[in-house]
């Protein structure tokens, strides 16, 4: 049974990665370098912050920093557990698909994918009582994760489990959130 997911898994990268071309390439560096995504975070920060003022705005930044770094260490752990080699650096799939960036560190699983969706679904969670559409925002990991498909970085199991844990630490950091917010941040 793994071996066909394992199977399905490659089958669905080669497919997924050879829809791209050379014309497209410098889009999708551009997407998944998280510097480029300033603007965007900016543009988030001061929205949450004229909805919901300083204090609450620096409550909800000190769980998404919090949340960043149990992601980011939860993926290691997993990258450094399962060393699943990133596709990019599989010499079967070397012919197979396009590589358009290296990295030497291990695949399984998907940094960017766990990161973007914990904190998007954190931030919807806390703030989708203030903001009418609110889901839009779980686009942005959409768009980011693919980019890791389309690079030849990430397989979509690895982007897949990314956002299942990430769903499920942004969920969990919620709960945290909510639990003490009463008590240090009333209103």
């Amino acid at each position: 049974m793994l071996e066909n997911i394992e199977k399905s898994d490659i089958n669905l990268l080669v497919y997924l990665n050879g829809l791209g071309s050379e014309k497209y390439d410098g889009f999708w560096l551009f997407i998944t370098n998280q510097l480029y995504w300033t603007p965007f975070f900016l543009l988030l920060l001061f929205l949450i912050y004229k909805k919901v003022g300083g204090k609450q705005t620096l409550y909800i930044l000190l769980f998404v920093a919090v949340l960043i770094a149990f992601t980011d260490q939860t993926c290691n752990l997993f990258k450094h557990t399962f060393q699943r080699l990133r596709p990019c650096n599989n010499p079967d799939l070397k012919s197979v698909i396009r590589i358009v960036q290296v990295r030497n560190s291990y695949s399984f699983f998907s940094g960017h994918a766990a990161n973007t969706m914990a904190v998007a679904t954190f931030l919807f969670l806390v703030l989708k009582r203030q903001f009418k559409y609110l889901g839009f925002l779980f686009l942005w990991p959409l768009i980011f994760a693919y980019s890791r498909i389309y690079l030849g970085l990430h397989y979509p199991g690895d982007i897949l489990t990314g956002y299942f844990f990430g769903a499920l630490f942004g969920f969990l950091i919620y709960l945290v959130y909510k639990r003490l917010k009463p008590q240090y941040f009333p209103g």
